[in-house]
């Protein structure tokens, strides 16, 4: 991680974000990377099935380690959310709702951006985070279309895109990220999912994105460099990165 980090940095990368998806995780993470310069933390429960079955006792979990943690340690809740591809079943998706909503109330209480997964559910999720009033944070991996940024944007969030963007039949997406303030939106790799073109199917990896902000550039007619500074700065005030 650390040799990566620094070839990052040279390559004139300024930060990275590691993503929770476990509740036990951070503690593990932050062993293996907090020494790493420019890294910064988040911690959450993706909605997998086994998770939402056990949500209760998956939260307690989270708390814990983020109390054990420290102050100052994280710069987000999440990843969470809904995501309707997999969880099909109505009582799993009640669940799925309680486990987001949990976790919306722990980013309420400690003060921190959320980091949303949503995937074929804009309109629950917009439900959802629409009972939290003055919650703020990102639709991570943005999937939708111009009518559906237009809301995420109204209640106050960000919009991150990926690698996505870069595949041919993501018009909708591409509208949108077009239709987004550029003071509103965030690049991602999603590493190690959704590679961009040429890497489409590879593991993606954290420098892949520059091939996003390439084609992100060119979407909002804007060079490379005013794009990185922008989504920089916009990164740094969502996290309260200094």
């Amino acid at each position: 991680m650390h040799a990566m980090t620094e070839r990052l940095s040279a390559e004139g990368f300024r930060g990275i974000l590691d993503i929770g998806t476990d509740p036990g995780d951070l503690k593990a993470r932050l062993a293996a990377f907090g020494g790493c310069p420019g890294v910064s933390f988040s911690a959450g429960i993706w909605p997998s099935r086994e998770a939402i079955q056990d949500r209760v006792r998956q939260m307690e979990i989270l708390r814990e380690g983020i109390a054990s943690a420290g102050v100052g340690k994280l710069v987000a809740i999440g990843e969470c959310g809904l995501d309707r591809h997999w969880n099909t079943e109505e009582e799993n998706r009640k669940g799925e709702a309680e486990l987001f909503e949990a976790h919306a109330r722990l980013a309420v209480e400690a003060d921190l951006p959320i980091i949303v997964h949503s995937r074929d559910a804009a309109a629950e999720t917009a439900t959802v985070l629409e009972g939290f009033p003055g919650l703020r944070g990102v639709i991570h991996c943005f999937s939708y279309g111009v009518a559906e940024a237009r809301h995420f944007l109204d209640l106050g969030f960000y919009l991150s895109f990926a690698g996505t963007l870069t595949y041919k039949k993501t018009d909708d997406l591409r509208a949108a990220l077009a239709y987004a303030p550029s003071d509103r939106i965030l690049l991602e790799t999603d590493s190690p999912y959704l590679a961009p073109v040429p890497f489409r199917g590879k593991h993606a990896e954290p420098g892949m994105v520059a091939y996003t902000y390439a084609a992100a550039a060119s979407i909002k007619s804007i060079s490379v460099g005013e794009l990185a500074e922008q989504v920089e700065d916009n990164y740094r005030m969502l996290f309260g990165i200094k």
